[in-house]
């Protein structure tokens, strides 16, 4: 395959015996990633991906459970758990100035707005824990810096570079 594919979710288990799976959405689309006819890619950590077509899903403690119109039962999708599901590119939706997607601000180096600019590590998580997102910073010795994805905070993103540059407000470290 080679268009580029990006990952919208992860299976983390089956749900029932008619071929349901729980999904972890990695997407801030998550809605019409999952929504009925939507074209996904199950990559699974062996073996070549499989493309599927949602049939049904809802939301549901914070996952949804999808079906798939390829898979029946759950012989056919226990196979797949840990597995990715990924878009192609294309499907990607154009998004307003300074909105980013989670895969383009993963893996980011993270510098202060100082002079001179102090590294402080790598964005290896995004959580949304409600008003707004954080960043999650993992530091060279292993700490977490926890930053909110607001305007006073993250100043400038170069997804390019993969450099983000950021405001340390009193209190954050």
């Amino acid at each position: 395959m080679s268009e580029k594919l990006l990952t919208v979710g992860k299976i983390v288990n089956t749900h029932g015996i008619r071929g349901e799976v729980k999904v972890m959405p990695y997407s801030d689309f998550a809605d019409q990633r999952f929504a009925s006819k939507s074209k996904l890619h199950i990559v699974p950590e062996q073996g070549s991906p499989i493309e599927v077509t949602v049939d049904t899903s809802r939301f549901h403690k914070n996952m949804y459970i999808v079906k798939f119109k390829e898979l029946h039962g759950i012989n056919e999708v226990e196979k797949f758990k840990g597995a990715l599901l990924k878009i192609t590119a294309d499907l990607q939706e154009e998004l307003p100035e300074n909105e980013y997607y989670f895969h383009e601000i993963i893996g980011c180096r993270v510098v202060t707005d100082e002079e001179p600019p102090e590294e402080l590590g790598v964005i290896s998580e995004i959580l949304t824990p409600g008003a707004n997102d954080v960043w999650v910073v993992k530091t060279p010795k292993g700490k977490q810096i926890l930053l909110p994805a607001i305007p006073d905070v993250v100043l400038d993103v170069d997804k390019e570079a993969k450099l983000v540059r950021v405001h340390l407000m009193e209190g954050l470290l």
